[in-house]
């Protein structure tokens, strides 16, 4: 029955169970009006000492509660956040001031759900509900070959032919860059023969494989997957299941971006709503990648359920797969119970909706996995696992990131 239930949100995505029946909902990506995000000024800075240990928790979290009774951020202090540092391969580091467009405050998304009972500390909630991925034909494949690693122990996805999308807490511990990020590398999936053996140069046959799958998408799959027992994704009966030991490609770093809102330095505490970096790579890779999406509000999302892949470290050199339904929600934060391990940090967060003309159906990037966090909500301190949500106004900064200028970032 479990493993069903997997195969039927993983791949029918767009219909959700109401009392005991199934029935399709209209769950679309809505393109809307993005802010502009202009650089205004560029300063350079002290090169960073690259010195921090990569810290995963923020000490205290401002939760639901804390953030209805906080008054709405001005323009200056948007912009401020917003504003950014560039950190480049040759460990010289600039910051970028920005300023903000066409932004209209729109509502807390704030909401008020039942009560959750109060939780021991940790990232994996009762049973392990987490997915290993180890057959090949899904490994490298879209959307879990997106997933990567970084050097400095955190997950990444890839979000075009250059760039990453990270936790920001992954390069930088909100005082200084962490220790092993000046040589930062991105290591993208790829398989080897069990027995291991020299690295052999990508196939034309797994090219071929690589675009057919592209010309799947939006389709019904032809192989049939099911989830183990062990937590293995297989191929139905039928159907030869290739198997073989992940490992990776390793690709430098060449720029890094993190908004000022995370890295306050003695200034101030690093925000969690910006727990969010951009790596630039230094060589483009092929393989098919993630576009980024604006965050919809957990109503809007099929069944309430977010999605994500990343290499746990209790789970040696395995991309990780796992759902779960949304437990609350701030204009900034989704607070869940998705069973996670220290190494998903940074993951991308994605839903699978329609796309506007309503005949297919797409994946995108909502939010970025930031870790185990102790949060304040209607005055009891209860322990979540926290992503930071991808809002109109990231949209457009990280949109800005990738393609240097706004042309390209007017909606999304």
């Amino acid at each position: 029955m479990e493993n069903m239930l997997l195969w039927l949100i993983f791949f029918t995505s767009g219909w959700t169970l109401v009392d005991g029946s199934e029935m399709e909902q209209d769950f679309m990506w809505h393109l809307r009006k993005i802010p502009r995000i202009v650089g205004e000024r560029t300063f350079y800075l002290s090169s960073p000492t690259f010195e921090a240990d990569a810290r995963m928790v923020v000490n205290r979290v401002c939760g639901i509660e804390c953030q209805k009774e906080l008054p709405a951020p001005g323009l200056s202090e948007l912009e401020d956040s917003l504003s950014y540092e560039t950190v480049f391969e040759n460990g010289t580091r600039t910051l970028t001031r920005v300023k903000v467009q066409g932004l209209v405050l729109e509502p807390t998304q704030n909401s008020t759900p039942k009560e959750a009972a109060v939780r021991r500390k940790r990232q994996v909630y009762g049973t392990d509900s987490r997915f290993s991925i180890m057959d090949k034909r899904f490994l490298t494949n879209f959307p879990f070959n997106t997933a990567v690693k970084l050097s400095t122990g955190c997950s990444g996805i890839l979000i075009s032919p250059n760039h990453v999308l990270t936790a920001a807490h992954c390069v930088h511990d909100g005082k200084d860059y962490v220790k092993g990020s000046k040589k930062l590398r991105v290591g993208l999936l790829k398989m080897r023969k069990k027995g291991g053996g020299k690295k052999r140069r990508v196939s034309k046959r797994s090219k071929r494989e690589a675009e057919a799958s592209d010309q799947r998408e939006g389709t019904k799959v032809s192989l049939q997957e099911r989830p183990t027992r062990r937590g293995r994704v297989e191929l139905g009966r039928g159907q030869r299941v290739a198997e073989g030991k992940p490992s990776f490609q390793w690709t430098r770093v060449k720029n890094t971006y993190i908004p000022k809102g995370w890295t306050r330095g003695a200034g101030g505490d690093a925000a969690l709503d910006y727990d969010y970096a951009l790596l630039e790579l230094k060589r483009a890779h092929k393989k098919k990648y993630m576009e980024l999406g604006v965050s919809p509000a957990i109503k809007k999302m099929p069944g309430g359920m977010i999605h994500f892949s990343g290499f746990d470290n209790d789970r040696a050199d395995q991309l990780v797969y796992r759902f779960c339904s949304v437990s609350d929600e701030s204009s900034d934060l989704l607070y869940q119970y998705c069973d996670a391990e220290s190494g998903s940090t940074g993951s991308g967060i994605y839903l699978r909706l329609k796309e506007p003309d309503k005949q297919h159906w797409k994946r995108k990037i909502i939010a970025v996995y930031s870790g185990h966090q102790l949060v304040d909500v209607h005055g009891v301190q209860k322990d979540y696992n926290v992503a930071v949500r991808i809002t109109p106004l990231k949209y457009a900064q990280i949109c800005l990131w990738i393609h240097g200028n706004d042309a390209n970032c007017a909606y999304g």
